[in-house]
C-alpha cells in the first residue's frame, strides 16, 4: 500500500525559509512522478514543483527561483525547499506519486498524480 507522509510545516514570518519533506513507502515502481501541491480553504489545488519521470523539473510561475525541489530515489524521499517565503505561500502543502509502468512517461505537475499525502502546514505572515 503506498503512503506519503509530509513533514516540516510550521509558522514563520515574510522573508523566511521552510524546508518540507515527503517519506515514500510501499511501491516498487520501474518510473514514477512526485511531485508538491498546494491548497487554500476555497480554492482549487495548485501544483507548486515536481519531478517527471526522465527527473526532469517544473516549477509553477509563482515560486520559480524562490523553490526548489529535490528527491532522492534511493531513499524514495521527496524535498521542497522554499525561500523568500511570502503570505500568499500559506496553504496546506501534498505531496503526491504517480506511478508508471516500465517505459511510460508522466508528466509531473501537467499530469495526473493516484497517490497523495495527508497535507502539512504552511503560514507565513507578514
Amino acid at each position: 500500500q503506498v503512503r506519503l507522509v509530509e513533514f516540516g510545516g510550521g509558522s514563520l514570518q515574510a522573508g523566511g525559509s521552510l524546508r518540507l519533506s515527503c517519506a515514500a513507502s510501499g511501491f516498487t515502481a520501474s518510473g514514477y512522478c512526485m511531485g508538491w501541491f498546494r491548497q487554500v480553504p476555497g480554492k482549487e489545488r495548485e501544483g507548486v514543483a515536481s519531478f517527471d519521470s526522465l527527473d526532469r523539473t517544473t516549477y509553477a510561475d509563482s515560486v520559480e527561483g524562490r523553490f526548489t525541489i529535490s528527491r532522492d530515489n534511493a531513499k524514495n524521499t521527496l524535498d521542497l525547499e522554499m525561500n523568500s517565503l511570502k503570505p500568499e505561500d500559506t496553504a496546506v502543502y501534498y505531496c503526491a506519486l504517480e506511478l508508471v509502468p516500465h517505459a511510460k512517461y508522466c508528466s509531473g505537475l501537467g499530469g495526473t498524480f493516484g497517490h497523495w499525502g495527508q497535507g502539512t502546514q504552511v503560514t507565513v505572515s507578514s
